[in-house]
């Protein structure tokens, strides 16, 4: 079993044209022993973005605090904490912090995705 704590891992910052104030933490992934999943931590500033993108693989979302935008291709629609997303794949999206606080969000995809 790995245990960890967030504290013990560095937030790396996003630097992808079309992203704004956005940072990852990869909590548990292959690096891990992971064999499928890789469980990812990200913090959104204020008025920050992720970029509008795709890929070829579902992936789940998790949002532990503050509020914003789940943009995708059908629109848009407010999120907040304890919200869970389903991201299918090859949908385009996007999360979007409109809050005044940081936007918290757990991220689970397959291992290929990180």
């Amino acid at each position: 079993m790995v245990i960890k704590h967030c504290s013990e891992i560095p937030p790396k910052k996003i630097d992808v044209e079309g992203t704004k104030g956005v940072s990852k933490q990869v909590l548990i992934g292959e690096q891990d022993g992971a064999p499928l999943f890789t469980i990812r931590r990200f913090t959104v500033e204020p008025d920050g973005y992720t970029y509008y993108h795709t890929h070829d693989f579902e992936h789940e979302i998790y949002i532990l605090k503050g509020a914003g935008i789940a943009r995708s291709g059908s629109g848009e629609t407010p999120v907040a904490a304890e919200s869970v997303l389903l991201v299918p794949p090859n949908e385009i999206h996007q999360i979007l912090n409109t809050g005044n606080d940081d936007l918290i969000f757990l991220c689970i995809v397959p291992n290929r995705g990180e």
